[in-house]
């Protein structure tokens, strides 16, 4: 049932009770839970002149800041939909969104103004550096308090873009109820109290840094020690004053780097949480082996955000992501030998994709479980393991990366006849995006002269690291190119 709240509604009385307690600090500044909410309030303000009403999309393209935060918190309080976007987007990318979201407003960073306003063109432009520059903040310094709207837990929070089969993303409509559902078991699945200190080192563009960290760090009033990126030094200069850290497989290899990681310095710390991509069982057992604490390995993704987790009290086991979470249904679908596609059912699981009626029934079975795309095993108990992707997915330091948008930017420079991008292990990355070209005689191109061609089009996550030309690709005798092959063949490419 259909909360008669929004999300608002219930982290503005958990920080309204926390009083000046310290929400953010971000370096020397320290934001309080008591200013939240005229925060919020006075930014509803500025988009409510700037003609955004309840329903409006919001395009965000800005750099982490704790305004970005207050930014998001005040959609949420106005009930427009926060529409975040991954910074390393391109001109072309964000004009796809633009066009696909219809935003009544953007917000970018400063130096993308120019960019921006040739995008939106007649719609609102306003920026935000991630030091409180541009347009946007000193409209809410002197903006009156706006009443709070009436939301329900049923309308749209926010759309994050996600991969697709096409290769174009599609926009995943998040309820409040959505997003209310996910925190209210986390925080307790977690063990989750006022006393943590959460150490905030991820991307605010997507569910885990926004949805998952700063959210269960809001239902509990926390203190949020927070960085504009990952940092190994700044992560070790914060862990002794933290409690929970939230990261990426990259993450946990790059601390295991530095010889300063050690027991000591995590013995204040309660919780090591991993997920976007897959941890290496030998980074799970070198991290037990440095510091005494085992990584906690969850699952999720942008339609639904968190779907299992490694239990907090119990056997944390490296290679799985655990068992579904309190409330959501999973099974395998067109199981083989003890494999199949992941499915899922829950408060948690998204409304369909924005616009793409035709999309959202394809992905839901007829008796209403999501399709993930994930290949699974379920063993006796119910823990479930992660063991391919359907559609052929990357994911690279935590992102998405679909080959199909790489492959026609490749295809399409003058000299090559087709490729192929695959993702090969990569011990920082997760998967490293490998690009293999066949020319097709007319000029003699080189990898570097492939890989400029294509840079400026893409954003830096979805560039290949390593392009190989090849005089043919494998397929089977229907024609279709063998991917399998292709990876058996580079898994070694990214080894030291």
């Amino acid at each position: 049932m259909s909360d008669m709240q929004g999300l608002y509604h219930h982290i503005h009385e958990r920080a309204r009770c926390a009083g000046d307690k310290t929400f953010i600090e971000a370096g020397s500044v320290k934001h309080p839970y008591s200013t939240i909410d005229l925060t919020c309030a006075k930014i509803q303000d500025v988009m409510t002149n700037a003609s955004v009403k309840k329903g409006s999309r919001v395009l965000v393209q800005v750099e982490k800041s704790p305004e970005a935060v207050f930014l998001y918190l005040a959609c949420l309080r106005m009930g427009a939909i926060f529409v975040p976007l991954n910074t390393g987007y391109t001109e072309s990318e964000v004009q796809y969104f633009f066009d696909t979201a219809e935003p009544d407003l953007c917000v970018c960073d400063p130096a993308a103004e120019e960019q921006f306003i040739r995008i939106a063109g007649q719609k609102t432009v306003f920026t935000l550096g991630n030091d409180s520059s541009g347009t946007l903040w000193p409209k809410v310094s002197i903006a009156e308090k706006a009443d709070a709207e009436q939301i329900a837990g049923s309308d749209i929070a926010a759309i994050l873009f996600t991969s697709g089969t096409t290769g174009r993303s599609k926009g995943a409509m998040l309820s409040n109820d959505n997003l209310r559902a996910n925190v209210e078991v986390l925080s307790d699945l977690w063990h989750w109290s006022e006393d943590d200190v959460l150490l905030h080192t991820l991307p605010i563009f997507h569910v885990h840094g926004l949805f998952v960290a700063l959210h269960c760090a809001l239902w509990t009033t926390n203190t949020v020690i927070f960085h504009d990126k990952f940092s190994p030094d700044q992560v070790i200069a914060d862990l002794p004053r933290s409690t929970v850290l939230m990261g990426v497989p990259t993450h946990y290899v790059r601390l295991l780097a530095d010889d300063h990681f050690d027991n000591e310095l995590c013995k204040n710390m309660r919780l090591f949480l991993c997920g976007s991509a897959p941890l290496l069982c030998e980074t799970f057992l070198q991290f037990e082996e440095r510091t005494g604490h085992k990584i906690l390995e969850r699952y999720g993704m942008t339609e639904a955000g968190m779907i299992t987790s490694n239990p907090y009290d119990g056997d944390r086991v490296a290679g799985t992501v655990g068992f579904p979470l309190p409330g959501v249904d999973v099974r395998l679908g067109n199981e083989v030998d003890g494999k199949g596609v992941l499915e899922i059912k829950g408060s948690n699981v998204f409304s369909g994709y924005w616009r793409m009626p035709e999309k959202t029934a394809e992905e839901f079975t007829e008796d209403g479980y999501f399709i993930t795309g994930d290949v699974s095993t379920m063993d006796d108990k119910g823990r479930i393991s992660i063991v391919g992707r359907a559609k052929d997915l990357i994911i690279t330091g935590g992102l998405n990366v679909y080959p199909k948008e790489i492959e026609s930017l490749i295809d399409d420079v003058n000299g090559v006849d087709e490729s192929a991008v695959i993702g090969v292990s990569h011990a920082d990355f997760g998967e490293g995006v490998t690009a293999i070209v066949v020319l097709d005689g007319s000029k003699d191109l080189s990898s570097e002269d492939i890989a400029d061609a294509i840079k400026d089009k893409l954003a830096s996550f979805k560039r290949p690291k390593k392009i190989f030309v090849v005089d043919a690709l494998p397929r089977n005798t229907m024609g279709k190119v063998q991917k399998n092959e292709l990876r058996n063949v580079y898994a070694d490419i990214y080894k030291n």
